[in-house]
């Protein structure tokens, strides 16, 4: 009885371990899970992301309303969402056309986004492409989105500006 107590000890200490550790680094991964805005007297919209271990600028957001996480990529042309997670967000595919990625040509198919937001920064009609190729958990966030934002970046810090009247609700 006492060995098993034992056994049944160390197998949930492991347990709660995993757990602890895995968000740990779920937050290494993308140090911007709950992002808050800040809004100016003058309405401008400002979000600030830090940066996570690797260099790269990742965020909790929204499409169409339903929760997603983003990769600031300022190199893509477009908004780049994996097939498994246009799915679930139920995208219709419209026209195909070839892109050419780090990997080669890749077939997408494109759609609009009704809504794309990051904290209170919200976009309406994004150009998007579902990309069947795309091999990650998160949404590529380019510059068809990018382009209505000032962002400027100091340190590790990047800073999200939406002024009045660009592409709001």
């Amino acid at each position: 009885m006492g060995t098993a107590m034992q056994v049944l000890a160390w197998i949930a200490l492991l347990g709660l371990l995993t757990l602890y550790f895995s968000d740990v680094l779920d937050r290494q991964r993308n140090p911007n899970q709950a992002v808050n805005t800040a809004v100016g007297e003058n309405g401008v919209r400002e979000v600030q992301l830090r940066r996570n271990r690797m260099g790269h600028y990742v965020t909790a957001g929204t499409i169409n309303g339903q929760p997603v996480e983003f990769l600031l990529d300022t190199g893509a042309t477009g908004v780049a969402i994996p097939a498994a997670l246009a799915e679930r967000l139920e995208l219709p595919r419209g026209r195909s056309f070839v892109t050419n990625t780090a990997n080669g040509p890749s077939r997408s198919y494109h759609t609009r986004l009704a809504e794309v937001g990051i904290g209170d920064i919200r976009l309406e009609g994004v150009e998007a492409s579902i990309a069947p190729g795309l091999q990650m958990r998160e949404v590529l966030l380019g510059m068809s989105f990018l382009k209505y934002i000032e962002f400027t970046q100091r340190g590790n810090t990047l800073t999200l500006r939406q002024y009045p009247g660009e592409n709001r609700r």
